[in-house]
């Protein structure tokens, strides 16, 4: 299967790691380009510089190419701002194409309650719960 993983690039680290286990496992894995660049920079200076990418790079698009070519998206979503299994925005644009065109949606850990968590219930992803090996 072809997997998109997405998620906040303050997770970049554990992109790769997942990335690495799906391989492993026969599985064809594509990033945004923006992760291998983000790799070592200081989780302070990620934020910014993903600001920087949506504004000037085509950050909010870059993936939204990819995505057409995948059978399914993973979002990896831990706690970050104080929310329990955060989807920000950029994801929750990228989950929300990935539903509207009728692909298979995982994520790494339950459903967030934030302000759009009936939208990410209806888009009825497969919840992992960190076990890579319930993707089918």
């Amino acid at each position: 299967m072809k997997i998109a993983v997405v998620g906040s690039m303050t997770v970049v680290q554990k992109m790769l790691e997942v990335k690495k286990e799906l391989e492993k496992a026969g599985h064809k894995v594509v990033l945004s380009k923006f992760a291998y660049e983000y790799i070592n920079l200081p989780k302070e200076d990620i934020e910014k510089q993903t600001i920087y990418d949506k504004n000037n790079n085509d950050g909010l698009k870059e993936l939204s190419v990819l995505i057409k070519d995948v059978d399914a998206i993973l979002a990896l979503n831990y706690d970050k701002k104080g929310i329990k299994n955060y989807i920000g925005g950029n994801t929750f644009l990228e989950l929300g194409y990935a539903s509207i065109l009728e692909k298979k949606i995982y994520f790494m850990n339950p459903i967030p309650d934030m302000l759009y968590t009936s939208e990410l219930e209806a888009m009825k992803p497969v919840i992992l719960n960190e076990d890579l090996s319930k993707i089918e």
